[in-house]
């Protein structure tokens, strides 16, 4: 039952994050302006007196039912992985005298799915603000990595000696951390509209170093559309977060392009080695197409999902390298 649980988690986690990522592309992220229910009901208000109830309570904001929607059933299924993840988090501590069972990964987990449902909310009462949307993101992402730690520790095969080369260890850890750094600037650009400062490629505005405030554009605690004094954010800020977010996908491609290759020289490692570079080659292509086609929905949440899969890849390749005693196998 556990190990159902735990691979259960990991594939709605994925599902949650994709759900996020066409909330938010589909300018649905204030749908409810309330949190957790919407407009003061646990679904979208329908009736034609919950329809006045919530005019009245809401009179700036009113209820605009396919945005409402997306909005709750993201918060639905959040709901359910959450409950899963209290489910696991309780089954590790009554089983943790067993063999292979510790509770502590799953307590960690259960700590970071209640900040996740704290962002969610500051995100709704504090109207987007960029720092929490990316912030939501990294959250959500980081849920993911834990429960697909936790599935493959569970259900797949690991070994020390599955790895050949004991220099090649570090960059494989190395590569989680350069993709999560990847993913929070596609967060940054995406919190802040900017995907489409820059509409050409290569080049940027005509030339490959425009004109940019990267002052205006990092500063970490703002609001929406403004810098830190509260005036409008211009376009040189935003192609300083765009521009940014390419030079870190060339950084990745690289750093996961190299790393692709000499793990297919791995024999129990070559077919992860294969879906991280084809996973990445689909990533960068969704990405320029994301420019040039100016930001179609099905293809930016497309590039979300390419995201989530690449670091689904890497994750277990990280798990599959990692040995341990068999006492040590849920951690």
């Amino acid at each position: 039952m556990l190990n159902r649980l735990i691979l259960g988690a990991a594939l709605l986690a994925f599902c949650v994050v994709v759900l996020g990522a066409y909330v938010r592309l589909s300018e649905a992220g204030l749908g409810c302006p309330d949190w957790p229910g919407c407009y003061g009901h646990l679904t979208v208000p329908q009736t034609e007196t919950a329809l006045q109830h919530a005019e009245q309570a809401f009179p700036s904001k009113p209820v605009v039912a396919h945005k409402a929607w997306k909005e709750m059933v993201h918060r639905y299924f959040a709901g359910i992985l959450g409950l899963l993840i209290l489910a696991i988090f309780v089954m590790a501590w009554r089983g943790k005298q067993k063999p292979g069972i510790s509770p502590l990964l799953p307590s960690g987990l259960l700590l970071l799915v209640i900040f996740q449902a704290m962002l969610g909310m500051w995100t709704v009462t504090l109207l987007l603000k960029p720092a929490l949307v990316t912030s939501h993101l990294l959250g959500g992402m980081l849920t993911l990595s834990l429960l697909v730690w936790l599935a493959h520790r569970r259900w797949g095969n690991y070994s020390a000696q599955f790895l050949q080369s004991e220099n090649l260890k570090f960059y494989i850890r190395g590569a989680f951390a350069v993709l999560l750094a990847q993913i929070f600037l596609g967060g940054w650009t995406s919190s802040n509209y900017a995907a489409l400062a820059c509409t050409d490629f290569p080049a940027c505005q005509g030339a490959w170093l425009p004109n940019m405030d990267f002052a205006s554009a990092f500063h970490w605690v703002r609001e929406l559309g403004q810098s830190a004094d509260g005036s409008p954010l211009q376009l040189s800020a935003l192609t300083a977060i765009q521009w940014t977010h390419r030079l870190g996908a060339l950084v990745t491609f690289l750093y996961l392009g190299w790393l692709g290759l000499r793990v297919l020289s791995q024999p129990h490692l070559a077919q992860l080695g294969l879906i991280m570079l084809v996973l990445l080659i689909a990533q960068i292509c969704m990405g320029i197409g994301n420019l040039l086609l100016l930001l179609p929905l099905w293809l930016a949440v497309g590039h979300n999902a390419g995201a989530a899969l690449l670091l689904i890849t890497i994750v277990v390749l990280n798990s599959k390298i990692t040995g341990g005693p068999e006492t040590n196998r849920f951690t």
